[in-house]
């Protein structure tokens, strides 16, 4: 069966071999709440689809009106066959019970790399995603420029201690880096945005290099909480 959790997901899982983010539009907080309980509903009434789904998350948007969608599959294999036999149901439920959502993207990605502090058990209280967009596919870049900002980390002169940890995700089709940061509280992040420097981080060289890297087109950055976890029972 399918059991709801609070747990955040584990996003280093050795078994996840294809991990899925994807955003949907909702319009109101008073939305994201149903679409939650929606997706929730959904799934509850029906058996756990298959061994090949690890886990199922959904966050809510700080901007008050999307969702956040981060699946945690073996293949992408076990994906397409899930879409053929129990996605459109559970789609058609949930636009039944809250109409007019837009879902906006759908993103297959492949873990990189992770930072953080080793036994670190602290529970985020905000997931901060970063989408950072290249010009045009090229792996070896997206690599290079994680190492970048992972350099850049490792001699961070004034770390912010509301940081537990980030993930590093490339897209398969070779254009974009995400990071899914676990922060303390969304508090946290604002004021380490308001530190000195462009963003995260301090004015250092490596920290200018990482923001000017080149090929790189834009870096998004937005606010979630986790409102939803759906695991095998």
């Amino acid at each position: 069966m399918t059991r709801r959790t609070t747990t955040h997901p584990d996003l280093t899982h050795p078994e996840t071999g294809a991990p899925f983010f994807s955003t949907w539009r909702v319009g109101t907080p008073v939305r994201q709440r149903q679409t939650v309980e929606a997706i929730a509903d959904t799934w509850q009434r029906r058996p756990w689809p298959t061994d090949g789904l690890l886990g199922y998350h959904v966050y809510t948007g700080h901007d008050g009106s999307t969702l956040l969608h981060h699946s945690q599959w073996r293949s992408e294999d076990a994906y397409e066959a899930f879409v053929k036999t129990h996605r459109q149901e559970r789609v058609d439920e949930i636009d039944i019970a809250v109409p007019d959502i837009e879902r906006l993207w759908l993103g297959r990605y492949r873990h990189y790399r992770s930072a953080g502090r080793e036994g670190d058990t602290r529970v985020p209280g905000c997931v901060v995603i970063v989408d950072v967009e290249f010009e045009g596919p090229d792996p070896e870049r997206q690599r290079a420029w994680v190492d970048a900002v992972f350099e850049a980390l490792e001699s961070e002169p004034n770390p912010h201690p509301g940081g537990i940890a980030g993930h590093f995700h490339l897209s398969t089709d070779g254009t974009r880096v995400l990071n899914y940061a676990e922060w303390e509280s969304a508090q946290a992040h604002i004021e380490a945005l308001a530190a000195p420097g462009d963003g995260i981080g301090s004015a250092t060289e490596l920290w200018q290099r990482v923001q000017s890297w080149p090929g790189l087109r834009s870096s998004t950055v937005s606010r979630y909480d986790h409102a939803l976890g759906l695991v095998p029972d």
